[in-house]
């Protein structure tokens, strides 16, 4: 009945370890909470008597034409969730028209998942598949995935900007999560330079705006920045030729107290000025959240823990489901707001209370420990 059914599902049937992996954070797991929190705090004020009786919600981004503005963002490990993995996965959003973001940390290779998709698009045409990349300090090694990704098929390159180190994930070091369990892998950290070892994703702080400035000379694909928070940053991503923005903090799973992405929004869209689209993830967890965000300027949103609890709850079946339930949800939100599509949502249609920090829970309350279930 509602993507909060999947988690509740998912968690009879996942080893609590993994569960927590999912829905982790890093440190107190504030920006966590805060996401979903800042989108309970909006207010939608529809209009009436419009007259649309026919709903559309395509969009396009980037390039890439969807019949959704609901997008999968990339998300770690799906053979965690079910033996399929990614190809499950890729299945359901070629089946929704949904744009799929594919994980450098996928434990399916990206051809393989191209090659899923491609099956299982709706009139023979599969939604277009995105690759997000960390950029690794070894440029040789990052050429080679642009180059995979981009012989695969895929159509935009999605660069992860926030991850200088790794965010502290204080449920997983308690768990004694650190690998993955024996049989899976990163499959695209698999270097046949050396022997098919399987390398270790580099987080470097010395990445900077430079390697931007080489990424795009290399490739032709469109780049969007993912983890872009301030508005100066905006700004300057736009002047390195960044194609577009994934406002995204990581699902709270970097840096821990920094503000829900939907405050960030209004911000954001006016340092970019509409030169480039503003996808936002983070939060989203109903059919009016999503309206909420395109009606504040997004063009489109990601959805990314959800994906997770519906793979595990039903493989293939589960994600379909997930993604008919917000197209279901959306529609309705469209109806009630009296929009024709998303182009009809607007800035007046969202009231905003004065923006402040989300309720601190009592001492002790399970929502204040690490341990805590967060949806």
């Amino acid at each position: 009945m509602t993507v909060q059914d999947f988690e509740t599902a998912a968690r009879t049937r996942l080893d609590p370890v993994h569960a927590d992996f999912i829905a982790g954070g890093a440190g107190d797991e504030i920006t966590v909470r805060a996401n979903e929190e800042a989108f309970r705090r909006l207010r939608l004020l529809p209009r009436v008597l419009r007259g649309s009786a026919v709903r559309t919600q395509e969009v396009t981004v980037a390039g890439s034409r969807a019949r959704t503005p609901v997008l999968l963002s990339p998300t770690a490990f799906h053979k965690l969730c079910d033996e399929e993995g990614e190809l499950a996965t890729a299945r359901a959003a070629a089946a929704a028209g949904a744009i799929m973001i594919v994980s450098m940390a996928s434990t399916v290779a990206v051809e393989d998942i191209a090659e899923a998709a491609r099956g299982a698009g709706a009139d023979g045409a599969p939604a277009p598949l995105w690759f997000q990349l960390y950029l690794q300090p070894d440029l040789e090694f990052t050429e080679a995935l642009v180059r995979r990704a981009t012989d695969a098929g895929c159509t935009a390159l999605v660069v992860t900007v926030d991850s200088p180190v790794r965010g502290a994930h204080e449920r997983d070091l308690r768990n004694g999560f650190l690998d993955l369990p024996d049989g899976l892998a990163c499959a695209h950290m698999v270097d046949p330079r050396e022997g098919g070892r399987v390398r270790p994703i580099a987080m470097s702080p010395e990445i900077s705006w430079a390697h931007l400035d080489w990424l795009r000379g290399i490739t032709s694909l469109p780049i969007l920045l993912k983890g872009v928070l301030h508005p100066e940053d905006a700004r300057l991503a736009v002047r390195h030729g960044a194609d577009g923005l994934l406002l995204s903090n990581h699902g709270g799973r970097q840096l821990d107290t920094v503000p829900a992405t939907v405050e960030l929004l209004p911000e954001i869209r006016a340092a970019v000025a509409g030169r480039v689209p503003v996808v936002l993830d983070g939060g989203v967890r109903r059919g009016t959240d999503v309206v909420k965000a395109l009606a504040l300027g997004a063009s489109a949103v990601g959805i990314g823990r959800p994906v997770m609890w519906a793979l595990a709850e039903g493989g293939e079946k589960g994600v379909r489901r997930l993604l008919e339930l917000l197209r279901e949800e959306v529609d309705q939100a469209l109806a009630l707001c009296g929009a024709s599509g998303v182009q009809d949502l607007t800035p007046d249609l969202v009231r905003a209370p004065a923006w402040g920090p989300p309720p601190l829970p009592l001492p002790g309350a399970d929502a204040a420990r690490p341990g805590g279930v967060v949806s």
